[in-house]
C-alpha cells in the first residue's frame, strides 16, 4: 500500500531549474532516510542526493554538489530536490527513495525499501 510519487519533472534549457517533489503515502518515513538517484538511458541508476530523518546531514555526488538541494518536510512526508545550473547530462529519470531502517544519510540502493515510480528530466542545449 506504500506508494511513493514524484512530480515536477519536465523539459528545461541548459542553465534552468526545476524543483521535484516526491509525497509518500500508507507510511511515515519521518525518522528515516530518503534519498533521490537518476538513470540516464543505456545507463545504470546512480545516486544523486540523500538526507537524514531530521535534516542536519546530506550527502550529494560529486556531479551535481553546489547545484542541487535535497531537503524534506516531515510533517507532509514529502522530500524535494531543488536542481539548478541544469546541464544536458543532467537528462533521464529520477527516482525518489525512502528507507525503512536507515536514519543517517544513505547513499546505497540496498539501504532504501520503496521507491517511486519515477519523473523525467530533460535538459536541452
Amino acid at each position: 500500500q506504500v506508494q511513493l510519487i514524484e512530480s515536477g519533472g519536465g523539459l528545461v534549457q541548459a542553465g534552468g531549474s526545476l524543483r521535484l517533489s516526491c509525497v509518500a503515502s500508507g507510511r511515515t518515513f519521518s525518522t528515516y532516510a530518503r534519498g533521490w538517484f537518476r538513470q540516464a538511458p543505456g545507463k545504470e541508476r546512480e545516486f544523486v542526493a540523500t538526507i537524514n530523518w531530521s535534516s542536519s546531514s546530506t550527502y550529494y555526488a560529486e556531479s551535481v554538489k553546489g547545484r542541487f538541494t535535497i531537503s524534506r518536510d516531515n510533517a507532509k512526508n514529502t522530500v524535494y530536490l531543488q536542481m539548478n545550473s541544469l546541464k544536458s547530462e543532467d537528462t533521464a529519470v529520477y527516482y525518489c527513495a525512502a528507507s525503512a531502517a536507515t536514519r543517517r544519510a544513505a547513499s546505497l540502493e540496498a539501504e532504501y525499501h520503496y521507491w517511486g515510480q519515477g519523473t523525467q528530466v530533460t535538459v536541452s542545449s
